[in-house]
């Protein structure tokens, strides 16, 4: 495991940005499925924004810059690894959670559902 990461990992759990922590509060106590959800999370050399080990998935935020080209191949390339590793990955943008959380949750109802 990466050392750095763990510390960058612990960084990012006290600086959650705005959507991280509208998510977080709906994740936490297994309010969310009755899943139990772990944020900021070192995988490798990369830092997941959650993950439920129970059905082996991870969420990840995005925001705009994950639609340049250089951020799209990066996400592709940590996507595959995760993939690898085992895990399914679901996306959902940053301006979802902003303006359209109900949407936010029947698709990741569905996803859960699909993966169950």
């Amino acid at each position: 495991m990466n050392h750095n990461n763990i510390e960058l990992a612990r960084n990012l759990r006290k600086n959650m940005t705005p959507q991280e922590r509208k998510l977080w509060s709906l994740l936490r106590n297994k309010q969310f499925h009755n899943l139990s959800f772990r944020r900021q999370y070192p995988i490798g050399d990369y830092i997941v924004d959650f993950i439920c080990w129970e059905l082996n998935f991870v969420i990840e935020i995005d925001g705009g810059q994950h639609n340049e080209p250089k951020n799209i191949e990066y996400d592709k390339e940590r996507t595959e690894f995760l993939n690898r590793q085992g895990l399914k990955v679901i996306r959902i943008w940053n301006n979802d959670i902003d303006n359209n959380i109900e949407s936010v949750f029947e698709e990741l109802s569905n996803f859960i559902n699909s993966i169950k």
